[in-house]
């Protein structure tokens, strides 16, 4: 194998590798952007249950 078809292997090498770990990365992307939205909604949801409350509560004497 001369130079330049060892340098060509290496950079195929290269770049199967990064797009490997970019796949994997946009993978974690897509688990951690389902994680926030299922997060938001959990927010979203308890707001609501503390503003149905909101006019029940009481004001602490130490607030």
């Amino acid at each position: 194998m001369n130079e330049f078809e060892q340098r060509l292997t290496e950079l195929e090498i290269r770049y199967t590798y990064q797009l490997n770990q970019l796949e994997e990365l946009n993978e974690e992307l897509t688990r951690a952007n389902e994680r926030i939205d299922g997060l938001q909604r959990e927010v979203s949801r308890l707001s609501g249950m503390l503003a149905e409350l909101g006019p029940e509560l009481v004001e602490s004497p130490d607030e």
